[in-house]
């Protein structure tokens, strides 16, 4: 498990790369073991991640019944956090990324934890306001993450802003599909709320 002292660091680091400092690739160590270490937030922010879908969920209407879409949910988190850094493995081989693939996984790792508040801002706004509002809301945290995830992505890669583009449409894709799929398993249909 994760110490007090690496939550502390991990977190702070990846808030520094929405600040552009020079010094946020720095804050995660370049190993393996490291990089292994940083799926440890996967744990941490499991429990948001539930408060985020039953949020989430509150303003739909879904054919499917608690325990499918607990069962359904845990499978996306799992599959959607392993994802990338599988399809990155591969990409950062043939560019000659290796070297660097460590810290920008452990990074991406630690960003989780600060962006899923986020996320839950965004859920509880969605429920709470006019639809007009929580799409601009909405629109504006999704323009966060992915500024974040493209300036962490030149930071720790050196690559220029169409990499890191690039590098953010093989991260969101994949995972645009995934939502796409559990909703259609689950028979999600937007509700009366938010």
């Amino acid at each position: 498990m994760l110490t007090s002292s690496e939550i502390a660091r991990g977190t702070q680091g990846a808030l520094r790369f929405l600040q552009r400092d020079p010094a946020a690739p720095f804050y995660f160590e370049n190993s393996v073991e490291a990089c292994l270490r940083s799926f440890w937030v996967m744990a941490l922010v499991a429990p948001l991640y539930a408060l985020y879908a039953v949020i989430s969920y509150s303003g739909l209407s879904v054919s499917a019944d608690e325990s499918e879409i607990a069962l359904v949910e845990a499978l996306r988190y799992v599959v959607d956090w392993l994802l990338f850094p599988v399809l990155f493995y591969e990409i950062a081989r043939h560019r000659r990324w290796l070297d660097r693939y460590p810290r920008y996984i452990g990074a991406l790792n630690w960003i989780s934890l600060p962006a899923m508040g986020l996320l839950l801002a965004d859920a509880l706004v969605a429920n709470v306001t006019p639809a007009s509002f929580s799409m601009i809301f909405d629109l504006a945290v999704q323009a966060v993450l992915f500024y974040w995830i493209v300036t962490t992505t030149r930071m720790v890669l050196s690559v220029n802003w169409l990499m890191a583009g690039l590098l953010l449409i093989v991260n969101w894709v994949p995972s645009l599909f995934l939502s796409l799929i559990v909703s259609r398993v689950l028979g999600v249909s937007p509700g009366l709320g938010g």
